[in-house]
């Protein structure tokens, strides 16, 4: 028996699946779903399923995504003989899965969590295994796939404390949801304590943004743009977000080192604004967006997915997300894996626990305010033993996280189907 929350949360949704049509194209109206794929978020599938066993992996944006690739890739290498079908939610995490996938591997959509579209989604997939990451409890979802008798995975996973004090005013909804997954996997000791208070058994952390490959590159778009930067040396503001491109802009006038900022707003529609937000700071700028080539002291890369090419140019990154609250910063093991001295700001509480070790090692250093991000910039790129070695202890520390994902897939090998 579901508990009263959970039926009563199952027929709400089925009452308003109706509307859900609806709901979807407005949405798709506002650049916020793709019309042509909209069945798929109403769980028509929009490709034939391949005969064989199936594992379904979900991730809802781009940040999740990312994360979820080594485990895709690293499946595919050990299980050729398994269809992997990959989710999302969002536009802009399907064209990057349709980027980065490897060859075979499937996308759609994610249904809505309405009794109706989860039900046509999983008819139709029957997966074997359904694995989702960080912090999706969608309960339609969930106790359709435990139904339909798929084995449950929750990896990387996150929960913060307003989310789980939202579920204890439900502990046994919470309890029946919790319990339906195989494995839970979480990322910290604060979402290990969390889940564990709500009711759940808890395997080993694994924190999927801790391991990976060093995100891919144009190479033939780096040496036109390394001959465009000349000999100067390369600050990069990496997922900039409003409100920060202001602060990071003050400190690089202020550190006056001579240095090319780049900034790579988190969402490229911002280009236009970032510009004019450095223009007003006394930059001369150029945008990647609108085709134009670097010819000042700042450029707005504005594109989709060049992070690594961008990345591979810096001298020094100050990763965005994490000089304002609210937001809670973004990986910085991509710029490590690929061996760049980190600078981040005071408010990068979803990576908090990276970077505590980081900064154990000396891996990243952290500004609390515009001065300080300043003062980090000059000692950084003038002093010539101090970057090189950061970036080292960066490199290392990414390097030593990879163990966690070969005991994530021993441990969900045994769930796989056969």
């Amino acid at each position: 028996m579901r508990p009263f929350s959970l039926a009563l949360y199952g027929a709400v949704t089925q009452a308003l699946s109706p509307l859900a049509g609806l709901v979807l194209r407005r949405r798709a109206a506002k650049g916020k779903e793709d019309l042509v794929r909209l069945p798929e978020r109403l769980g028509y599938a929009g490709l034939a399923r391949p005969q064989g066993p199936l594992v379904w992996l979900h991730a809802v944006s781009v940040g999740e995504s990312v994360s979820l690739l080594p485990l895709v890739g690293a499946l595919n290498r050990r299980r050729p003989d398994l269809t992997l079908l990959v989710t999302s939610g969002t536009i802009t995490a399907a064209a990057l899965l349709a980027e980065r996938l490897p060859p075979g591997v499937l996308h759609q959509y994610a249904p809505i969590d309405t009794p109706s579209a989860v039900g046509r989604f999983l008819r139709h997939w029957r997966p074997g295994l359904v694995v989702t990451v960080e912090s999706e409890l969608w309960p339609n979802l969930i106790l359709g796939a435990k139904d339909a008798g798929a084995s449950l995975a929750l990896i990387s996973a996150r929960m913060t404390q307003t989310s789980a004090d939202g579920w204890a005013r439900f502990p046994g909804a919470a309890r029946m949801l919790l319990s339906a997954f195989d494995l839970i996997l979480p990322q910290e000791p604060e979402t290990a304590r969390r889940l564990a208070g709500l009711g759940a058994r808890l395997g080993p952390r694994l924190n999927l943004k801790q391991v990976g490959e060093p995100l891919p590159f144009d190479a033939a778009q780096f040496a036109p743009l390394r001959a465009e930067i000349g000999d100067r040396q390369v600050i990069l503001a990496a997922s900039t977000h409003p409100g920060e491109d202001e602060i990071i802009a003050e400190a690089v006038s202020r550190a006056a080192t001579g240095a090319l900022l780049i900034v790579v707003p988190r969402h490229v529609a911002r280009g236009p604004a970032v510009a004019e937000v450095l223009r007003a700071a006394g930059f001369a700028v150029s945008r990647r967006g609108a085709g134009e080539p670097i010819a000042g002291d700042a450029y707005v890369a504005d594109t989709m997915f060049e992070m690594g090419l961008f990345f591979r140019l810096a001298d020094v990154v100050v990763m965005g997300g994490s000089f304002v609250p609210g937001i809670g910063g973004h990986n910085p093991l991509e710029p490590a894996r690929l061996k760049r001295p980190i600078v981040t700001g005071p408010h990068a509480f979803n990576a908090a626990a990276i970077y505590a070790e980081m900064f154990d090692e000396v891996a990243a250093i952290e500004a609390p305010d515009g001065e300080a991000l300043a003062r980090h910039l000059r000692g950084l790129l003038s002093e010539p033993l101090i970057a090189p070695r950061i970036a080292q202890a960066a490199l290392a520390y990414a390097n030593r996280q990879q163990g966690a994902l070969d005991e994530a897939l021993a441990l969900l090998e045994p769930l796989a189907p056969a």
